[in-house]
């Protein structure tokens, strides 16, 4: 007797998803929609319902890079940078995938510079999330990239302030190692 397996996988439910109907399919999608939040967001982005689509994905990167300390909120970079990833998964358009990634440069640079974080964990990543967003930029159409690289640029100059552990040097090494005026 074959034992039973007990961690599922995606091929498991794609084999059962094949005997399914269409309203069977559209009474799961609709389950998982009520399901929570995190769902909801995900098919109105896929089917770019109710306006801007990276909304609320640029409201979790906020939430998380730049939390409220007078509600005793704490920062989690993993957070903030799943929503990228589950923007990646919904819709994946490269031009919304680097706004989101230059807005949470700019929100942990700006927070940063408001409240003096000195936790070189969230100060790291936001340097390899600079990078990340160089690198993206480069692979856009010339016409969308100097605004991107204008922001990023401000990012830097922000980043000179006190934010401490070398992230403006960082920065500048950077912008000069992809060739970007800052």
């Amino acid at each position: 007797m074959a034992a039973k397996k007990t961690n599922p996988i995606w091929t498991d439910v794609k084999a059962k998803l094949v005997h399914s109907d269409r309203d069977g399919l559209l009474g799961l999608v609709q389950d998982l929609y009520a399901a929570n939040k995190d769902n909801r967001i995900f098919l109105h982005a896929r089917f770019n319902l109710g306006g801007d689509g990276l909304k609320p994905y640029k409201a979790t990167i906020s939430r998380w890079v730049w939390p409220d300390i007078f509600k005793n909120q704490d920062t989690s970079v993993a957070k903030a940078k799943k929503a990228i990833s589950d923007y990646k998964k919904a819709i994946g358009q490269a031009e919304g995938v680097v706004e989101l990634m230059v807005f949470y440069c700019e929100c942990a640079t700006g927070f940063s510079n408001n409240v003096g974080i000195e936790d070189e964990g969230y100060l790291d990543a936001l340097v390899r999330m600079f990078e990340q967003a160089l690198k993206a930029i480069a692979a856009l159409p010339e016409v969308q990239r100097d605004s991107l690289w204008a922001r990023l640029g401000a990012v830097r100059n922000i980043s000179h302030n006190n934010l401490g552990y070398g992230v403006g040097e960082d920065m500048d090494d950077l912008l000069a190692k992809h060739g970007v005026d800052g």
